[in-house]
Protein backbone atom coordinates (compact mmCIF):
# COMPACT_ATOMS: atom_id res chain seq x y z
CA UNK A 1 0.00 0.00 0.00
CA UNK A 2 2.76 2.54 0.55
CA UNK A 3 4.90 1.65 -2.13
CA UNK A 4 1.91 2.21 -4.15
CA UNK A 5 1.27 5.79 -2.32
CA UNK A 6 4.55 6.88 -2.89
CA UNK A 7 4.72 5.51 -6.77
CA UNK A 8 1.20 7.65 -7.79
CA UNK A 9 2.02 10.84 -5.56
CA UNK A 10 5.53 10.53 -7.18
CA UNK A 11 3.90 10.26 -10.70
CA UNK A 12 1.87 13.55 -9.32
CA UNK A 13 3.99 15.35 -8.53
CA UNK A 14 6.74 15.01 -11.57
CA UNK A 15 3.42 16.27 -13.46
CA UNK A 16 2.48 19.10 -11.31
CA UNK A 17 4.43 20.88 -8.71
CA UNK A 18 6.40 23.60 -10.09
CA UNK A 19 9.90 24.79 -9.53
CA UNK A 20 10.17 25.88 -5.68
CA UNK A 21 10.38 29.62 -6.73
CA UNK A 22 6.97 29.20 -8.85
CA UNK A 23 5.79 27.48 -5.99
CA UNK A 24 5.99 30.52 -4.06
CA UNK A 25 4.83 32.82 -6.71
CA UNK A 26 2.03 31.01 -6.61
CA UNK A 27 1.16 31.08 -3.03
CA UNK A 28 2.15 35.13 -2.98
CA UNK A 29 -1.11 35.48 -5.61
CA UNK A 30 -3.32 33.07 -3.31
CA UNK A 31 -2.57 34.75 -0.56
CA UNK A 32 -2.80 38.30 -1.98
CA UNK A 33 -6.51 37.39 -3.28
CA UNK A 34 -7.70 35.51 -0.15
CA UNK A 35 -6.74 38.49 1.86
CA UNK A 36 -9.05 40.57 -0.06
CA UNK A 37 -11.49 38.16 -0.44
CA UNK A 38 -11.75 37.03 3.34
CA UNK A 39 -10.43 40.12 5.41
CA UNK A 40 -11.75 42.93 3.53
CA UNK A 41 -8.62 44.83 2.68
CA UNK A 42 -7.85 46.51 -0.42
CA UNK A 43 -5.74 45.56 -3.26
CA UNK A 44 -3.54 48.51 -1.74
CA UNK A 45 -3.56 47.11 1.67
CA UNK A 46 -2.21 43.69 0.54
CA UNK A 47 0.25 45.52 -1.85
CA UNK A 48 1.68 47.11 1.14
CA UNK A 49 1.67 44.47 3.71
CA UNK A 50 3.74 42.57 1.10
CA UNK A 51 6.08 45.12 0.39
CA UNK A 52 6.76 45.80 3.84
CA UNK A 53 7.54 42.54 4.76
CA UNK A 54 9.42 41.40 1.78
CA UNK A 55 12.83 41.81 3.17
CA UNK A 56 11.58 40.67 6.70
CA UNK A 57 13.55 36.91 6.66
CA UNK A 58 17.22 39.05 4.88
CA UNK A 59 19.02 37.86 8.26
CA UNK A 60 17.16 34.55 8.34
CA UNK A 61 18.06 33.88 4.65
CA UNK A 62 21.36 34.32 5.29
CA UNK A 63 21.51 32.46 8.30
CA UNK A 64 19.91 29.42 5.78
CA UNK A 65 22.45 29.74 3.89
CA UNK A 66 25.14 29.75 5.86
CA UNK A 67 23.92 26.19 7.32
CA UNK A 68 24.23 25.06 3.74
CA UNK A 69 27.78 26.65 3.14
CA UNK A 70 29.07 25.70 6.12
CA UNK A 71 27.27 22.16 6.62
CA UNK A 72 28.61 21.37 3.13
CA UNK A 73 32.04 22.58 4.13
CA UNK A 74 32.69 20.66 7.61
CA UNK A 75 31.36 17.49 5.42
CA UNK A 76 33.74 18.17 2.79
CA UNK A 77 36.95 18.19 5.31
CA UNK A 78 38.92 14.83 5.40
CA UNK A 79 37.79 13.82 8.68
CA UNK A 80 34.46 13.93 8.48
CA UNK A 81 34.18 12.59 5.20
CA UNK A 82 36.10 9.78 6.44
CA UNK A 83 33.24 9.37 8.87
CA UNK A 84 30.74 9.72 6.84
CA UNK A 85 32.06 7.50 3.88
CA UNK A 86 32.63 4.76 7.14
CA UNK A 87 28.91 4.98 8.47
CA UNK A 88 27.71 4.97 4.59
CA UNK A 89 29.49 2.06 4.31
CA UNK A 90 27.47 -0.02 6.62
CA UNK A 91 24.34 -0.62 4.80
CA UNK A 92 24.63 -4.12 2.03
CA UNK A 93 21.57 -3.77 0.73
CA UNK A 94 18.95 -0.55 -0.51
CA UNK A 95 16.60 -1.71 1.79
CA UNK A 96 19.32 -1.26 4.56
CA UNK A 97 20.73 2.16 2.70
CA UNK A 98 17.66 3.62 3.20
CA UNK A 99 16.61 2.92 6.59
CA UNK A 100 20.15 3.84 8.02
CA UNK A 101 19.86 7.04 6.44
CA UNK A 102 15.89 7.77 7.70
CA UNK A 103 17.06 6.61 11.31
CA UNK A 104 20.54 8.96 11.04
CA UNK A 105 18.61 12.11 9.59
CA UNK A 106 15.89 11.73 12.45
CA UNK A 107 18.66 11.23 15.31
CA UNK A 108 20.80 14.03 14.32
CA UNK A 109 17.56 16.40 13.84
CA UNK A 110 16.82 15.89 17.22
CA UNK A 111 20.08 16.92 18.44
CA UNK A 112 19.99 20.33 16.27
CA UNK A 113 17.37 20.88 12.98
CA UNK A 114 20.60 22.65 11.20
CA UNK A 115 23.32 19.85 11.55
CA UNK A 116 20.65 17.38 10.45
CA UNK A 117 19.20 18.49 7.91
CA UNK A 118 22.81 18.66 6.25
CA UNK A 119 23.99 15.50 7.67
CA UNK A 120 21.46 13.70 6.43
CA UNK A 121 21.21 14.98 2.90
CA UNK A 122 25.72 14.39 3.03
CA UNK A 123 25.48 11.29 4.47
CA UNK A 124 22.49 9.83 1.62
CA UNK A 125 24.90 11.10 -0.95
CA UNK A 126 27.55 9.16 0.18
CA UNK A 127 25.30 6.61 0.55
CA UNK A 128 23.80 6.37 -2.95
CA UNK A 129 28.13 6.48 -3.85
CA UNK A 130 28.35 2.92 -1.78
CA UNK A 131 25.12 1.26 -2.38
CA UNK A 132 24.76 0.08 -6.16
CA UNK A 133 20.79 0.19 -7.09
CA UNK A 134 19.44 2.11 -4.49
CA UNK A 135 17.06 5.13 -5.64
CA UNK A 136 18.88 8.65 -5.27
CA UNK A 137 15.35 10.44 -5.19
CA UNK A 138 14.35 8.07 -1.89
CA UNK A 139 17.73 8.30 -0.30
CA UNK A 140 17.43 12.17 -0.45
CA UNK A 141 13.88 11.75 0.17
CA UNK A 142 14.54 9.75 3.61
CA UNK A 143 17.14 12.41 4.49
CA UNK A 144 14.73 15.05 4.23
CA UNK A 145 11.93 13.03 6.22
CA UNK A 146 14.02 12.56 9.21
CA UNK A 147 13.29 16.32 9.56
CA UNK A 148 10.27 15.49 11.07
CA UNK A 149 11.84 14.80 14.09
CA UNK A 150 13.06 18.31 14.77
CA UNK A 151 10.52 20.31 16.03
CA UNK A 152 10.09 17.76 19.19
CA UNK A 153 14.00 17.91 19.87
CA UNK A 154 16.35 19.88 21.52
CA UNK A 155 16.64 22.67 19.28
CA UNK A 156 12.21 22.83 18.94
CA UNK A 157 12.00 26.91 18.20
CA UNK A 158 8.13 26.73 19.36
CA UNK A 159 9.00 25.15 22.79
CA UNK A 160 12.20 26.67 23.42
CA UNK A 161 10.74 30.50 22.58
CA UNK A 162 7.82 29.49 24.76
CA UNK A 163 10.31 28.78 28.15
CA UNK A 164 12.03 31.89 27.46
CA UNK A 165 11.89 34.97 29.08
CA UNK A 166 10.70 37.88 26.50
CA UNK A 167 8.89 35.69 24.35
CA UNK A 168 5.73 37.49 22.57
CA UNK A 169 3.20 35.08 24.57
CA UNK A 170 4.92 35.68 28.00
CA UNK A 171 2.80 38.17 29.60
CA UNK A 172 -0.65 36.58 27.95
CA UNK A 173 0.20 33.09 29.10
CA UNK A 174 3.35 33.06 30.99
CA UNK A 175 6.15 30.38 30.69
CA UNK A 176 5.76 26.91 29.67
CA UNK A 177 8.66 25.08 30.84
CA UNK A 178 10.65 22.08 28.69
CA UNK A 179 9.07 19.63 30.85
CA UNK A 180 5.73 20.53 30.10
CA UNK A 181 7.18 20.09 25.79
CA UNK A 182 9.84 18.66 25.04
CA UNK A 183 10.50 15.96 28.03
CA UNK A 184 6.89 15.89 28.61
CA UNK A 185 5.79 11.91 28.21
CA UNK A 186 3.30 12.79 24.77
CA UNK A 187 6.35 14.31 23.07
CA UNK A 188 8.68 11.28 23.97
CA UNK A 189 6.29 9.06 22.62
CA UNK A 190 5.72 10.97 19.59
CA UNK A 191 9.58 11.34 19.03
CA UNK A 192 10.52 7.85 19.42
CA UNK A 193 7.33 6.75 17.26
CA UNK A 194 9.03 8.63 14.41
CA UNK A 195 11.99 7.49 14.98
CA UNK A 196 10.62 3.77 14.88
CA UNK A 197 8.60 4.01 12.24
CA UNK A 198 9.69 6.27 9.90
CA UNK A 199 12.63 3.97 8.70
CA UNK A 200 10.21 0.93 8.34
CA UNK A 201 7.84 3.62 5.82
CA UNK A 202 10.49 4.66 3.46
CA UNK A 203 11.71 0.72 3.17
CA UNK A 204 8.01 0.00 1.98
CA UNK A 205 8.46 3.46 -0.40
CA UNK A 206 11.21 1.27 -2.03
CA UNK A 207 11.00 1.39 -6.03
CA UNK A 208 10.29 -1.24 -8.47
CA UNK A 209 14.14 -2.56 -9.81
CA UNK A 210 13.24 -1.32 -12.93
CA UNK A 211 11.83 2.04 -11.92
CA UNK A 212 15.07 2.82 -9.84
CA UNK A 213 16.48 5.73 -10.42
CA UNK A 214 20.67 5.77 -9.31
CA UNK A 215 22.83 8.89 -8.46
CA UNK A 216 23.99 11.31 -11.69
CA UNK A 217 27.51 9.98 -13.00
CA UNK A 218 27.41 13.86 -13.16
CA UNK A 219 27.40 14.30 -9.64
CA UNK A 220 30.06 12.05 -8.73
CA UNK A 221 32.49 13.46 -11.25
CA UNK A 222 31.64 17.11 -9.67
CA UNK A 223 32.12 15.72 -6.06
CA UNK A 224 35.75 14.49 -7.56
CA UNK A 225 36.66 17.93 -8.85
CA UNK A 226 35.52 19.69 -5.65
CA UNK A 227 37.71 17.58 -3.39
CA UNK A 228 40.34 18.08 -5.27
CA UNK A 229 43.07 19.52 -3.27
CA UNK A 230 45.26 23.26 -4.64
CA UNK A 231 48.15 22.23 -7.24
CA UNK A 232 50.95 21.36 -5.44
CA UNK A 233 53.16 22.43 -8.25
CA UNK A 234 52.66 25.99 -7.63
CA UNK A 235 55.90 28.00 -6.27
CA UNK A 236 55.61 28.04 -2.49
CA UNK A 237 55.70 32.07 -2.52
CA UNK A 238 54.98 33.69 0.96
CA UNK A 239 51.40 34.06 -0.11
CA UNK A 240 51.14 30.30 -0.71
CA UNK A 241 52.72 29.27 2.35
CA UNK A 242 50.20 31.89 4.20
CA UNK A 243 47.17 30.56 2.29
CA UNK A 244 47.90 27.01 3.51
CA UNK A 245 48.84 27.69 6.93
CA UNK A 246 47.91 25.45 9.47
CA UNK A 247 48.65 27.69 12.43
CA UNK A 248 46.73 30.33 11.10
CA UNK A 249 43.58 27.86 10.62
CA UNK A 250 43.80 26.36 14.18
CA UNK A 251 44.63 29.94 16.12
CA UNK A 252 41.18 31.05 14.32
CA UNK A 253 39.49 28.04 14.80
CA UNK A 254 40.66 27.76 18.43
CA UNK A 255 39.48 31.21 18.98
CA UNK A 256 35.99 30.21 17.31
CA UNK A 257 35.26 27.18 19.50
CA UNK A 258 36.97 28.86 22.89
CA UNK A 259 34.06 31.61 22.58
CA UNK A 260 31.43 28.81 21.61
CA UNK A 261 32.92 26.87 25.28
CA UNK A 262 32.55 29.96 27.49
CA UNK A 263 29.13 30.57 25.56
CA UNK A 264 27.71 27.28 26.57
CA UNK A 265 29.27 28.12 30.03
CA UNK A 266 27.16 31.07 30.44
CA UNK A 267 23.87 29.20 29.28
CA UNK A 268 23.84 30.06 25.88
CA UNK A 269 20.96 27.81 23.81
CA UNK A 270 21.63 26.43 21.06
CA UNK A 271 20.04 28.19 18.63
CA UNK A 272 20.95 28.81 14.98
CA UNK A 273 23.76 31.01 14.85
CA UNK A 274 25.60 28.51 17.45
CA UNK A 275 25.45 25.74 15.03
CA UNK A 276 26.38 27.92 12.16
CA UNK A 277 29.57 29.20 14.07
CA UNK A 278 30.36 25.54 15.65
CA UNK A 279 29.96 24.16 11.88
CA UNK A 280 32.28 27.47 10.97
CA UNK A 281 35.72 26.79 12.73
CA UNK A 282 35.19 23.13 12.89
CA UNK A 283 35.48 23.32 9.78
CA UNK A 284 38.70 25.63 9.48
CA UNK A 285 40.57 23.48 12.13
CA UNK A 286 39.46 20.11 9.91
CA UNK A 287 40.03 21.82 6.86
CA UNK A 288 43.65 22.59 7.85
CA UNK A 289 44.21 25.94 6.02
CA UNK A 290 42.62 29.42 4.77
CA UNK A 291 42.92 28.13 1.42
CA UNK A 292 41.04 24.75 1.86
CA UNK A 293 38.83 26.08 3.75
CA UNK A 294 37.40 28.99 1.55
CA UNK A 295 37.30 26.51 -1.56
CA UNK A 296 34.83 23.98 0.32
CA UNK A 297 32.94 27.43 0.66
CA UNK A 298 33.13 28.57 -2.81
CA UNK A 299 31.75 24.89 -3.51
CA UNK A 300 29.07 25.05 -0.80
CA UNK A 301 28.13 28.17 -1.84
CA UNK A 302 26.96 27.40 -5.35
CA UNK A 303 23.82 25.86 -3.92
CA UNK A 304 22.00 28.49 -2.33
CA UNK A 305 20.94 30.44 -4.93
CA UNK A 306 17.31 29.19 -4.54
CA UNK A 307 17.37 30.04 -0.63
CA UNK A 308 18.50 33.66 -1.83
CA UNK A 309 15.57 34.23 -4.38
CA UNK A 310 12.69 32.53 -2.67
CA UNK A 311 12.93 33.32 0.79
CA UNK A 312 11.87 37.09 0.45
CA UNK A 313 8.65 35.61 -1.23
CA UNK A 314 7.83 33.84 1.88
CA UNK A 315 8.51 36.68 4.05
CA UNK A 316 5.92 38.58 2.19
CA UNK A 317 3.58 35.72 2.36
CA UNK A 318 3.96 35.89 6.02
CA UNK A 319 3.78 39.56 6.30
CA UNK A 320 0.62 39.16 4.37
CA UNK A 321 -1.41 36.74 6.53
CA UNK A 322 -0.15 38.16 9.81
CA UNK A 323 -1.09 41.81 9.09
CA UNK A 324 -4.09 41.13 7.09
CA UNK A 325 -5.89 38.86 10.72
CA UNK A 326 -6.11 35.98 7.56
CA UNK A 327 -3.63 33.66 9.67
CA UNK A 328 -5.72 34.64 13.12
CA UNK A 329 -9.43 33.79 11.09
CA UNK A 330 -7.92 30.52 9.89
CA UNK A 331 -6.64 29.94 13.55
CA UNK A 332 -10.00 31.06 15.15
CA UNK A 333 -12.08 29.00 12.85
CA UNK A 334 -10.42 25.54 14.13
CA UNK A 335 -10.47 26.54 17.71
CA UNK A 336 -14.10 27.43 17.45
CA UNK A 337 -15.27 24.00 16.60
CA UNK A 338 -13.12 22.58 19.21
CA UNK A 339 -13.79 21.23 22.58
CA UNK A 340 -10.91 20.64 25.23
CA UNK A 341 -10.76 17.00 24.21
CA UNK A 342 -9.84 17.45 20.56
CA UNK A 343 -8.59 21.01 20.68
CA UNK A 344 -5.05 19.85 20.21
CA UNK A 345 -5.50 17.69 17.32
CA UNK A 346 -7.52 20.77 15.73
CA UNK A 347 -4.78 23.24 16.86
CA UNK A 348 -2.32 20.91 15.04
CA UNK A 349 -4.19 20.72 11.97
CA UNK A 350 -4.18 24.31 11.83
CA UNK A 351 -1.30 24.68 11.80
CA UNK A 352 -0.43 22.73 8.91
CA UNK A 353 -2.75 24.37 6.97
CA UNK A 354 -0.85 27.40 7.82
CA UNK A 355 2.63 26.44 7.35
CA UNK A 356 1.95 26.46 3.78
CA UNK A 357 2.55 30.32 3.75
CA UNK A 358 4.33 30.17 6.70
CA UNK A 359 7.02 27.80 6.55
CA UNK A 360 8.71 28.98 9.93
CA UNK A 361 8.50 27.57 13.18
CA UNK A 362 9.24 30.98 15.38
CA UNK A 363 6.89 32.52 12.57
CA UNK A 364 4.65 29.81 13.54
CA UNK A 365 4.61 31.19 17.07
CA UNK A 366 4.23 34.83 15.92
CA UNK A 367 1.08 34.00 14.02
CA UNK A 368 -0.63 31.29 16.10
CA UNK A 369 0.58 31.55 19.48
CA UNK A 370 -1.65 34.63 20.34
CA UNK A 371 -4.96 32.81 19.33
CA UNK A 372 -4.02 29.31 20.09
CA UNK A 373 -2.79 30.03 23.52
CA UNK A 374 -5.23 32.27 24.91
CA UNK A 375 -7.74 29.60 23.42
CA UNK A 376 -6.20 26.76 25.07
CA UNK A 377 -5.94 28.57 28.14
CA UNK A 378 -9.72 29.53 28.09
CA UNK A 379 -11.09 25.70 27.58
CA UNK A 380 -8.97 24.65 30.20
CA UNK A 381 -6.17 22.29 28.22
CA UNK A 382 -2.56 21.73 28.62
CA UNK A 383 -0.81 24.44 27.95
CA UNK A 384 2.26 22.74 26.61
CA UNK A 385 0.70 20.33 24.55
CA UNK A 386 -1.32 23.56 22.88
CA UNK A 387 2.27 25.07 22.40
CA UNK A 388 3.45 21.59 20.72
CA UNK A 389 0.26 20.98 18.52
CA UNK A 390 1.36 24.36 16.57
CA UNK A 391 5.19 23.25 16.44
CA UNK A 392 3.76 19.80 15.15
CA UNK A 393 1.35 21.12 12.49
CA UNK A 394 4.52 22.74 10.94
CA UNK A 395 6.71 19.47 11.09
CA UNK A 396 4.65 17.54 9.60
CA UNK A 397 3.20 20.11 7.07
CA UNK A 398 7.26 20.67 5.85
CA UNK A 399 6.79 17.02 4.20
CA UNK A 400 4.56 18.99 1.72
CA UNK A 401 5.86 22.22 1.72
CA UNK A 402 9.60 22.15 -0.28
CA UNK A 403 10.96 25.33 1.78
CA UNK A 404 13.48 23.17 4.18
CA UNK A 405 14.12 20.89 1.36
CA UNK A 406 16.07 23.78 -0.56
CA UNK A 407 19.62 23.18 1.47
CA UNK A 408 19.06 19.38 0.95
CA UNK A 409 18.39 19.61 -2.43
CA UNK A 410 21.19 21.99 -3.28
CA UNK A 411 23.71 18.88 -1.69
CA UNK A 412 22.16 16.38 -3.84
CA UNK A 413 21.87 18.12 -7.13
CA UNK A 414 17.90 17.40 -7.49
CA UNK A 415 14.77 19.22 -7.80
CA UNK A 416 11.95 19.17 -5.42
CA UNK A 417 9.67 17.12 -7.75
CA UNK A 418 12.25 14.34 -7.66
CA UNK A 419 11.59 14.08 -3.46
CA UNK A 420 7.77 15.40 -3.16
CA UNK A 421 6.29 12.45 -3.90
CA UNK A 422 7.86 10.30 -1.23
CA UNK A 423 7.53 13.53 1.25
CA UNK A 424 3.84 13.78 0.67
CA UNK A 425 3.05 9.43 1.21
CA UNK A 426 4.90 10.42 4.60
CA UNK A 427 2.08 13.09 5.94
CA UNK A 428 -0.72 10.06 6.33
CA UNK A 429 1.45 8.22 8.36
CA UNK A 430 2.53 11.23 10.29
CA UNK A 431 -0.68 12.33 10.85
CA UNK A 432 -1.51 9.31 12.34
CA UNK A 433 1.58 9.12 14.86
CA UNK A 434 1.10 12.96 15.50
CA UNK A 435 -2.50 12.42 16.30
CA UNK A 436 -2.33 9.41 18.52
CA UNK A 437 0.13 11.16 20.31
CA UNK A 438 -2.10 14.31 21.08
CA UNK A 439 -5.30 12.52 21.47
CA UNK A 440 -3.93 9.73 23.81
CA UNK A 441 -1.78 11.37 26.58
Amino acid sequence: MIKGLSKFFTAIVQKFLPDPLVFAMILTLIMFVSGIIFTGHTPIDMIGFWGKSFWNLLAFGMQMALILVTGSALASSPPVKRILEKIASLPKTPAQAIMLVTFAAAVANIVNWGFGLIVGALLAKEVAKKVPRTDYRLLIASAYIGFMTWHGGLSGSVPLLAATKGNPMEKAIGLIPLSQTIFAPYNIFITVALIVILPLMTRMMMPKDEDVVEIDPALLAADAIAATSTDTAIEKTFAVRVENSRVIAWLIGILGISYMVCYFMNNGTMDVNAVNMIMFFAGIILHGSPLSYMQAVVNGAKGTAGIMVQFPFYAGIQGMMDLSGLGGMITSGFVSISNVHTFPVLAFLSSGLINFFVPSGGGHWVVQGPFIMPAAQALGADMGKAAMAIAYGEAWMNMAQPFWALPALAIAGLKVRDIMGFCVTTLIVGALIFGVGLALF
